[in-house]
């Protein structure tokens, strides 16, 4: 009987991950390394897992727990079919339980066994309408995935799959940070080249607009890199954005 990985335990370490990492990228490889862990506590037996995901009808490996779980899940995507693109189809975990035995993907089945693994799950996550996700486990040998065992890693997916959600999220809010603040330094370095124009031409701040936006056109050049410029020519000094607490 598998000892329960999943509840109050799994999602504090799901949650030290989110807190812990930096970018969607950064959480996916840990939560690779997270995942095989605790199937392998739960199986007794080492299992290696890679995660996939599926975007516009298009799936890749995007994480794995070690080099050959990344292997791995990239045999499947070559080929284009097997069991995590099933996962994926159906939204349901599907499991190959020996690639000697399963009629189902004879190729794929038979570069899994050149690779020494002979079984394999692939268990989806929910993380919104135009993406998808899944955990696929690589066992090195048959019969390691019981039913308690798929029971351990179906409900383990649920806790990861919100917390992916939530890590896609935290992603698409820090980037629009960091795009308002990019946009943001645009605007102070054209502002800024605008003074400088005003004050060597004596003219309005339109007028200087006028004059940025003009040699833009006429050199074929961003605004901001244009205003860029005109700042090199009267200081050697970086230009930021600043906020007052």
């Amino acid at each position: 009987m598998a000892n329960n990985y999943v509840g109050d335990d799994a999602a504090r370490h799901l949650q030290d991950l989110l807190l812990g990492t930096d970018n969607v990228e950064d959480f996916l490889g840990r939560l690779a390394e997270f995942s095989a862990a605790a199937l392998s506590r739960a199986a007794d037996a080492d299992i290696d897992c890679g995660v996939t995901l599926r975007r516009r009808k298009r799936s890749m490996t995007v994480a794995g727990s070690s080099p050959r779980a990344v292997t791995l899940d990239r045999i499947e995507q070559s080929l284009g079919d097997g069991p995590c693109i099933e996962a994926l189809r159906t939204n349901d975990v599907v499991l190959l339980a020996d690639v000697d035995t399963d009629p189902r993907w004879p190729e794929y089945q038979r570069q899994l066994k050149a690779q020494s693994c002979y079984s394999m799950l692939g268990v989806p996550l929910e993380i919104g309408e135009d993406a998808a996700a899944a955990l696929n486990f690589f066992g090195a040998d048959t019969g390691l995935f019981t039913e308690d065992i798929i029971a351990e890693a179906a409900g383990f997916a649920d806790l990861a799959g919100r917390a992916l959600r939530l890590a896609v999220r935290l992603g698409t809010f820090q980037s629009r940070a960091e795009d308002l603040q990019a946009a943001l330094e645009n605007r102070t370095s054209i502002d800024l080249a605008c003074g400088v124009i005003m004050a060597q031409n004596r003219c309005s701040q339109d007028e200087a607009m006028a004059i940025l936006t003009r040699v833009s056109s006429n050199r074929n050049q961003k605004l901001r890199d244009v205003a860029a410029n005109v700042l090199r020519n009267v200081t050697s000094k970086e230009v930021r954005t600043h906020f007052d607490a």
